[in-house]
């Protein structure tokens, strides 16, 4: 399925939004100074980076070791990406020069060949290519074509961009099915996604036929990685071992257009996923976009939680068995979430439907930020949906989900992926065609579109309310077509949508998620939304074992939880009643102020200080409070829990 709307760069949007505007200031003026501190080793009591370092010394700018993981160029990479994107939103002149810096010291250590990874070239140059199943080359040569195509479209400086483009022409001369060439496949999928991303700015197709190729040769042979390793007689992780290998766990064990479950490591699959819709839509592949349809429907209905986290699995940080979600054990990687809004977007590309922008937001308000703590400088990895202190990140099994937010990792791939998601976020609100521009996400702003200038102001996530006031730039009859997102009623009298003040009949303009309005637009045109915002209860799937009995709280694109700091001890002993009253207050001081919570009556069980008993607990009446799950883990350590256990 061809294309049927073009991406908007994120410079052409500037987010003016109550919940947003802060986010994107807070990763703006302290995340992304913190990290640059990061990254080059000047925070004491965080985990070491080296990535900057690594390059000065690759460049023959500094004398000294590689330090770090196989991979570490990718923080540098995904950095410079997100510090591209933050200077279309707030335009810093020593920021850039500090980049400029920075790319220029990349540029001398790119070989002669075009070759470029810090590890290799410091650290083990004899053995280049030899290890793509471990060593991750593609990988952070694909983080790199991003961050250098990011930094063109926002700077219109092309160094870094030639610098991939040399990087990419080397990887083609390479790879391939021609000749001599080799079949390897990447260990970690990326360099597909960088490698389109090339081909979007610059419009050569070689580009896009060596992310064809990745993407179609994997699956085909799939004991190439366990031949490779027994041709090297080595390996990177670990102790050397004749074993065959797991290619489950990278997705190799069948191609791409055979695969219908979503299996293995969750951020290499979503990242594969993400290349293959954007490669059905720039080649209009049916075959493709079907298969990437197929992956959709089982990672949404079978294998995602309620926040949006994806990876249920701590053992190769991947997917479970279908509808196998526990919420104390979830690995739930913050850049599986960021990956499934890459997902989203390009499928919705192919085709509008509001399923796909209610993923978009739901993983947007939820479980991509929840990574990040209020104040920008700590970060998940794991985003658990129950936390026990005492057991959460301490007992085996538990290790990996941590209670509190970290101030940085050896693996640090979370924290920068989280920067250039939140300062990219405008690309992810609009798409536009020749008859139509589309609106995806409820989120005040100002758009500079080929056919208007729109204006949105939105009280949204808290309230249901936003005004779309269209300039346009033509006098010809276009569409404006408004995602709806899926929670929202418009059969009901109180949702209402207007244009000028005239109540038009939504739900004949509804059509997959999305309201139609077609017109000639004049300057100051107005399109309202209203709609309440209540607080909804889910509850799972049967086969979620985890949750039987359970319910969880939504509200608007929000999911909510429970924490001990405001319910006391004991979460679990809460229950949630069949007749919810369930009322929504602004938080008014604190680091949750501005955030709306929910106070509910509710009941707490109570019972024998026995291990066991024969007498049944009683219920007492208790007000109980719930916060944004992106809030959780900023008041201390503490139970959290999203599933409770309904009256």
């Amino acid at each position: 399925m061809s294309k049927k709307a073009g991406e908007v760069r994120s410079g052409q949007v500037k987010i003016s939004d109550a919940f947003w505007s802060q986010m994107q200031e807070k990763v703006i003026d302290v995340v992304i100074p913190f990290q640059e501190k990061v990254l080059n080793d000047e925070v004491p009591g965080v985990a070491k980076s080296h990535a900057i370092e690594n390059f000065r010394i690759a460049a023959g700018l500094s004398q000294g070791e590689f330090y770090g993981m196989v991979f570490q160029d990718s923080d540098m990479a995904k950095w410079l990406e997100g510090v591209a994107y933050s200077l279309t939103v707030k335009p810093d002149s020593a920021l850039e020069a500090r980049a400029d810096d920075i790319i220029e010291i990349i540029e001398k250590a790119q070989q002669p060949d075009g070759y470029l990874d810090t590890y290799f070239i410091v650290k083990e140059p004899e053995r280049r290519w030899q290890n793509l199943h471990e060593c991750h080359e593609l990988y952070c040569a694909g983080h790199m074509m991003e961050a250098g195509a990011a930094y063109y479209e926002a700077t219109g400086k092309d160094r870094l961009l030639r610098v991939v483009e040399r990087l990419a022409d080397h990887i083609i001369s390479l790879f391939g099915p021609e000749g001599e060439k080799s079949h390897g496949i990447p260990g970690h999928q990326e360099v597909e996604i960088g490698l389109m991303k090339l081909y979007h700015v610059t419009g050569k197709e070689k580009y896009r036929d060596m992310a064809r190729h990745f993407l179609e040769e994997r699956g085909k042979n799939p004991d190439y990685f366990y031949e490779e390793k027994m041709k090297r007689g080595w390996q990177h992780w670990g102790q050397y071992s004749t074993d065959k290998l797991d290619v489950t766990y990278n997705q190799a064990h069948e191609t791409v257009y055979e695969q219908k479950e979503a299996v293995g490591h969750a951020v290499r699959a979503l990242y594969m996923y993400t290349a293959m819709a954007d490669l059905a839509g720039a080649d209009g592949d049916e075959k493709l976009y079907q298969a990437c349809r197929t992956l959709w429907e089982n990672v949404v209905n079978k294998k995602m939680y309620i926040t949006g986290a994806l990876g249920g699995n701590p053992e190769g940080e991947s997917f479970s068995s279908n509808y196998e979600l526990p919420n104390d054990m979830a690995y739930a990687e913050t850049c599986a979430s960021i990956a499934m809004v890459f997902f989203a977007h390009r499928m919705l590309e192919m085709e509008m439907d509001g399923c796909y922008a209610d993923i978009m937001e739901k993983e947007l308000y939820n479980s991509t930020i929840s990574g990040m703590q209020l104040d920008g400088k700590k970060y998940f990895y794991v985003n658990p949906l129950e936390c026990e202190p005492g057991v959460s990140g301490k007992l085996f099994g538990y290790r990996h989900s941590l209670p509190m937010r970290p101030g940085w990792y050896a693996c640090a791939c979370c924290p920068p992926n989280l920067v250039r998601l939140i300062t990219s976020l405008g690309k992810y609100c609009w798409s536009e065609n020749d008859s139509a521009i589309y609106s995806h996400l409820m989120i005040g702003q100002k758009a500079e579109l080929e056919k208007a200038q729109v204006i949105v102001d939105t009280s949204y996530p808290w309230e249901g309310k936003a005004d779309y006031t269209i300039m346009p730039k033509t006098e010809e009859e276009f569409t404006l077509a408004i995602h709806i997102p899926g929670y929202v009623d418009f059969e009901r009298e109180e949702n209402c949508l207007r244009v000028n003040g005239e109540i038009l009949d939504a739900g004949k303009l509804l059509k997959k998620g999305y309201v139609y309005i077609t017109r000639k637009w004049t300057v100051g045109d107005k399109v309202s939304l209203r709609f309440p915002l209540e607080v909804r209860r889910a509850y799972a799937n049967q086969h979620v074992r985890e949750n039987a009995g359970c319910v969880a709280l939504l509200r608007g694109p929000m999911v909510y939880c429970f924490e001990g700091v405001d319910n006391g001890e004991m979460i679990q002993s809460l229950r949630i009643p069949k007749d919810l009253k369930a009322i929504p207050f602004t938080c008014e001081e604190g680091v949750l102020k501005g955030n709306v919570l929910l106070s509910i009556e509710g009941y707490r069980m109570v019972g024998s200080d026995e291990l066991y008993s024969e007498k049944p607990p009683v219920k007492e009446k208790a007000k109980l409070t719930a916060v944004p799950y992106y809030t959780w883990a900023n008041r201390g350590e503490n139970q959290m829990r999203v599933w409770m256990q309904e009256e």
